[in-house]
C-alpha cells in the first residue's frame, strides 16, 4: 500500500515526519503482506525547506510519484499552497483515486480548498478552529479531538495528533494490533478519541 505525504515550504516538520516514523515503525513490525510504502511527494524534485529551515528531498514529485492509496496533507505555513491552482487540483486528483485522504493540522484548509471536505466534521490545530469555520461554513469543525474520521476523509489536530491519527490509519489498514505494537515499539502514548 503506498503511502503518499504532501510536504511543501514552511510545513511543520512533526506534521510530515510523525506519520512517516509510524509507518515506517509500522513496517518493521509487520507482515510481508501488511508493508506500506511510504514516501514524501512535493510539487517539484528540489529540496523543501520546512518550519525552521529543515531542509527536506520529496521522494517524488506530482509528476513523478506512483499510484497513492493513502494521501496524508500535511500543515504548517499553508496559506501559500491555497493560491495555487496546480497544487489544489493535483490533491483533488490524487484524492479521487485514493482510497483514503488524511490531513494533519492545517492541511485540512488544503483539503477543503480542494472541495474534499464539503459538509463533513473535521478538524484542525486548536487556534485554526476558527478560521477554518469561518473559511469553510459548510463544515462542522470539532473541537478537542486527536482526529475526526468521516471513513475515506481522516483530520487531525495539529502537529503531534498526526501521531496519533497515522496509528490509527494503521489500526484501520493493518488492524489495532499492528497500531498497538508500532506505538509501543515507537515508545509513544497513543491518544485515542474517547
Amino acid at each position: 500500500m503506498n503511502v503518499g505525504i504532501y510536504i511543501y515550504e514552511n510545513a511543520e516538520v512533526l506534521d510530515f515526519s510523525g506519520p512517516f516514523e509510524v509507518f515506517s515503525t509500522a513496517n518493521r513490525l509487520a507482515s510481508a503482506e501488511e508493508q506500506f510504502d511510504v514516501f514524501l511527494v512535493a510539487e517539484h524534485s528540489t529540496p523543501v525547506a520546512a518550519r525552521g529551515g529543515f531542509s527536506v528531498n520529496p521522494h517524488y514529485d506530482f509528476s513523478s510519484h506512483p499510484k497513492i492509496d493513502v494521501l496524508i496533507v500535511v500543515g504548517g505555513v499553508h496559506t501559500g499552497e491555497l493560491a495555487k491552482p496546480e497544487v489544489i487540483d493535483w490533491v483533488a486528483a490524487t484524492s479521487e483515486k485514493a482510497d483514503m485522504v488524511a490531513s494533519v493540522c492545517t492541511g485540512a484548509f488544503i483539503l477543503a480548498k480542494a472541495g474534499l471536505l464539503s459538509g463533513l466534521k473535521v478538524t484542525t490545530h486548536w487556534e485554526d478552529i476558527p478560521d477554518l469555520a469561518r473559511a469553510h461554513p459548510d463544515l462542522t469543525v470539532m473541537e478537542s479531538v486527536r482526529w475526526v474520521d468521516e471513513g475515506k476523509l481522516i483530520t487531525s489536530g495539529g502537529i503531534s495528533a498526526g501521531i496519533d491519527m497515522s496509528l490509527h490509519l494503521v489500526s484501520r489498514l493493518a488492524g489495532s494490533e499492528l497500531a498497538n505494537k508500532t506505538a509501543r515499539q515507537m515508545e509513544f502514548a497513543w491518544r485515542k478519541n474517547s
